[in-house]
Parts: C-alpha cells; structure tokens; sequence
C-alpha cells in the first residue's frame, strides 16, 4: 500500500472514530432511552450484542460480522462514556490500557525475550499475569459467567500455560474412555447418585481432548447445533407438504426424511 494511501485509510478510521465519539455525546445528552442506560443495564444488551456476532462468524457471514462489531464498539464506547461521567475512566484511558497490556505481554515482540512457536506465547502470558499483575491463581482471570462448555476450555489452556497438562492426545484419550466406562457403570447400577458428576468429568475430558486435536468444542457443538435445526426442519416442512403431522409419525416414517435432508446435504457439499 502506498504511503497516501495508507495516510487516507488512517484518515477514515480517526474520522470515524471521531465521529462515534460525538454520536455518543449527542446521544447522551438529549435521548430519553440513551440518558438513563446504566453500566447494570447495558450488561445484558452486551452479551446478546457478542451471542449476535458468535451467530454471524459461525455462519461466516462477514457482513453481519462488521454490523455486529460495529454494535460492540458502540457498547464499549457507552460503558467509556458513562465512567467519564462518573470521573472513572474515559475511552482515552480504556485504549491506553490494552496498549500497554499488549506491549507488556508481548515482550518476544517489545523486549528481548525469545520464544520458538504460539506455545512459548501462551505460556509467557500466564507467567506474566502471575508474577506482574499479582493474580494469585493461574484460573482467577476465567470468568465466573462463562457458559461451562467455554469455562471448562478456559481454564484447561491456563493450567497447560504452566505445565499442567497431558503429554499426548492418546493418554487424554484413554481418560475419555475412562470417564466413558465409569459412567456406564454407573448407569448399570440403576442408581443416579454419581451419575451427574460422572457425566460432567466426560464432558471435561472430551473439552480436554478437543484442545489436543485442535478443535474448539463450543464453535464444534454450535455447528452440530445448526445442523440438527436445519435437518429438523427439513423435516417439519416436507412432512407437512405431503400432509402429514409429526406427532401421528412414527420414528421410521419421519426418519425417511431426515436421510433425505442428510443426501441433500451431502450432494450441495460435493459441488
């Protein structure tokens, strides 16, 4: 890219940002709904912002993706807004801090530390967190709300970031099958004592065996997720075009359907 141009595109993004800063002023200052929001009660908006922009990279639609950081940058622009008012912090001091974060916990980039691959990164992050920023658990920085599928990866990545991880995919397997047969024994017995946290180490150790064979389980699931809507409704729609209702189905009849919407899938995947 040449230099003009580099200079133009920097000019766009400082106007731009520029001009939400104003927006968000204006809107403040005279929008009855923009007036009363509270850091409280733009939370919840928030995680239903992120969820709309998970949607939209799961369905690798870029156009939504920029429509909903778009909406995200609004939200931290207001939360900014709002600690300005409340002599906290302002968007100044926000963006400062994750500059002189990124350059602290970069210091293979800032500094002279040397690292050989993306591992060396991870674990130079842990290492800092603890010893500069004073966390006094390798799990403190996990949050409390994240949905358990998302906490239980988390918190696998920060304990191998010190060391506290299998050595191979194939032992974290054979622990998989581990968890696998005691919860059948379990099952065996009849009894639903143990059963809930027998099903929950399964769990665990299957996140635990996505991160060894390079698979985000969350981003996994929500696929499978879409898949089972999709081949559902296949068959809800086909069904009731040739007349028929799903509860007068028998599980053979609606599964003629759900083949069919299976091919379908597997022939648009072909061409």
């Amino acid at each position: 890219m040449l230099v003009s141009e580099t200079y133009d595109f920097m000019k766009k993004e400082l106007f731009e940002f520029s001009r939400l800063l104003e927006i968000m002023d204006e809107l403040r200052g005279q929008c009855p709904w923009d007036k009363k929001q509270t850091l409280e009660s733009l939370r919840y908006l928030t995680i239903e912002e992120t969820y709309e922009l998970s949607d939209a990279i799961i369905e690798q639609d870029l156009d939504a993706v920029k429509k909903e950081l778009g909406d995200l940058m609004l939200h931290i622009v207001f939360y900014s807004k709002i600690g300005s008012e409340k002599n906290a912090f302002g968007i100044g001091d926000v963006l400062e801090a994750i500059n002189d974060k990124l350059v602290e916990r970069h210091p293979h980039i800032y500094g002279d530390v040397k690292v050989n691959d993306a591992r060396d990164v991870l674990d130079n992050w842990e290492k800092i967190k603890i010893t500069k920023e004073g966390r006094k658990s390798v799990l403190g920085g996990v949050p409390k709300s994240l949905p358990p599928l998302v906490k239980a990866f988390r918190m696998q990545e920060k304990a191998s970031g010190v060391g506290f991880d299998w050595e191979s995919a194939g032992q974290v397997w054979d622990k998989v099958i581990e968890e696998l047969n005691e919860l059948k024994d379990e099952v065996d017995k009849g009894e639903d004592g143990r059963l809930e946290e027998e099903f929950g180490d399964l769990m665990f150790a299957l996140v635990n065996y996505s991160r060894f064979i390079g698979i985000n389980p969350e981003d996994a699931l929500e696929k499978t997720n879409v898949k089972f809507k999709r081949r559902f409704q296949y068959l809800e729609e086909h069904a009731r075009e040739d007349g028929k209702a799903l509860y007068d189905m028998s599980l053979a009849e609606m599964d003629v359907y759900w083949e069919q919407a299976k091919q379908l899938e597997r022939k648009a995947t072909k061409t």
